[in-house]
């Protein structure tokens, strides 16, 4: 029977420690903060957003809403956005996605400062992601080599398959095993064999978005298997992009859904906008 890899308790620890983090740097006049800015009334981007000011008020961030109508238009959105990049209360800021459809995403994420992008979508941000000389790393991501790091899972020289190749969790989590020498394989859509492919993995990180899609016949025994997707089935049950109950029977290590990635993501958010009033007090 697997190891679960608690995402929830080890979140809980980092944010004890980010916490105390915050109360040092208060005391020096430094106040981390973060606004958070979501158009329209998506159902989940409601949840995420709810979670992320939890948080913020558990470590002692100030953090600002700010809930525009479905109807705002990209002009109005680039003017906020270029608003609160100027703010020096600011530390960190973010736009929630998805936005409504007709809104340009690349050009709303493109209108963030770097120094104030705790999301890491940024391109400047992302090609630093690249070189391995980052000053924050996308959530999910990192959350993922927190959670491995928490449990002594050492991936060097370790064979990792990540299934899924988006810009916010398959490409740059390629890029952090890869940095930790691992030996990477990217697959997708139209990976050949993906079964076989996945069945070499030491390290399995699954981010494809479609309920249950990893069955027990792609999981080598033994190996780890990172769970990043959440869906809702018909039946109203949150499940994760990996079949949990024939995947534990194999897995050495493996991540629930929910308490896995989904809360070291927003542990991870926290720690981004800590380092984000860390690195603008010391540009003043």
């Amino acid at each position: 029977m697997a190891v679960i890899l608690d995402g929830k308790a080890v979140a809980e620890k980092i944010k004890t420690e980010l916490k105390a983090q915050v109360e040092g740097l208060k005391t020096n006049g430094i106040h981390p903060s973060l606004a958070v800015v979501v158009v329209g009334d998506d159902a989940a981007s409601r949840v995420y957003v709810n979670g992320k000011i939890r948080d913020c008020a558990q470590v002692g961030i100030q953090s600002w809403e700010y809930a525009l109508p479905a109807q705002t238009t990209q002009q109005e959105l680039l003017a906020l956005v270029k608003k609160l990049n100027v703010d020096d209360e600011v530390s960190g800021l973010l736009v929630q996605l998805p936005l409504p459809a007709h809104f340009d995403e690349k050009a709303i994420i493109d209108a963030i400062d770097p120094n104030k992008d705790v999301d890491a979508f940024h391109p400047v941000n992302v090609g630093k992601i690249m070189i391995g000389d980052y000053d924050f790393l996308p959530c999910t991501p990192a959350g993922v080599m927190a959670l491995l790091d928490a449990y002594g899972i050492d991936v060097t020289g370790k064979e990792c398959v990540v299934i899924g190749r988006s810009n916010i969790v398959g490409k740059p989590q390629a890029m952090l095993l890869l940095h930790r020498s691992a030996t990477v394989t990217i697959c997708h859509s139209r990976t050949k064999d993906l079964k076989e492919v996945a069945r070499r993995a030491d390290v399995l990180v699954v981010a494809i978005g479609k309920a249950e899609f990893v069955t027990g016949d792609m999981i080598k025994e033994g190996a780890v298997v990172i769970d990043v997707g959440m869906n809702r089935r018909a039946d109203g049950k949150l499940v994760g992009d990996v079949n949990f109950a024939e995947a534990e029977k194999l897995a050495g290590y493996i991540t629930p859904v929910p308490g896995g990635v989904g809360v070291m993501t927003r542990a991870m958010l926290m720690k981004n906008t800590v380092q984000a009033a860390k690195r603008s007090a010391s540009r003043r």
